[in-house]
């Protein structure tokens, strides 16, 4: 790392963005150098000035998690939008996360929604999922069980837990699909298996029952 940080160096002083951008990474990091967020905020700048899509981005994070500068969730929105608009995914969410809570912009969920089917459609499943929850909710599109299920589908079959179990429930109270024991089992399970506490307590209450599987107290009590 120190003969990267060497060799960056060289290039950045004769303006290049990229090598910029990784210099900063190497100070956010304390690779071959202290860790050092305000010379990393430093070399990010210079190269988010010249368009660099992480070097926005990054900046973005230290503003929004107040690292070598006061956390600011204004700045930190503004630099998420020029990366966003460039199509770097990471950035697309974060901003859909910051017009949800209402961070730095007027909350807006319209424009959270906007940006994270940007994310989305690029297969982020944080981004799916949180889709999910707002046509669930209703927040900022008509509320959607189906579109919901869709959404939680995608992230689903991308390992996110909390969409498996978020699934589970759909299939098991009949939300935007036909009520289906055998799949809210299944998709219980995958969370469970993940650790989701949650959706082991729902497990053993399918086996408690026997709903979706073979009624086993034992089984009950081992999720449980």
């Amino acid at each position: 790392y120190g003969q990267a940080r060497a060799w960056y160096e060289k290039a950045a002083a004769q303006d290049d963005a990229a090598a910029q951008h990784n210099l900063g990474a190497l100070y956010d990091q304390g690779q071959g150098v202290a860790q050092d967020y305000a010379q990393a905020r430093a070399w990010y700048e210079k190269a988010a000035a010249q368009g660099n899509t992480g070097a926005q981005f990054n900046l973005g994070l230290l503003y929004d998690e107040g690292k070598g500068v006061t956390q600011d969730y204004t700045q930190a929105a503004a630099w998420y939008e020029k990366a966003a608009a460039q199509g770097l995914v990471q950035a697309q969410y974060n901003l859909g996360v910051l017009y949800r809570d209402g961070q730095g912009v007027t909350q807006d969920y319209g424009k959270a929604r906007a940006w994270y089917e940007k994310a989305a459609a690029q297969d982020d499943a944080q981004a799916q999922y949180n889709l999910g929850v707002l046509y669930y909710e209703g927040k900022g599109v008509a509320q959607d069980y189906g579109k919901a299920r869709e959404w939680w589908e995608k992230a689903a079959a991308q390992g996110i837990p909390q969409a498996q179990f978020n699934l589970a429930l759909l299939y098991y109270n009949g939300k935007g699909v036909s009520q289906d024991y055998n799949q809210a089992f299944s998709w219980f399970e995958k969370a469970a298996i993940q650790d989701f506490p949650l959706a082991q307590y729902n497990l053993g209450l399918l086996y408690a029952e026997g709903q979706g599987v073979a009624q086993d107290f034992g089984k009950a009590h081992e999720w449980w």
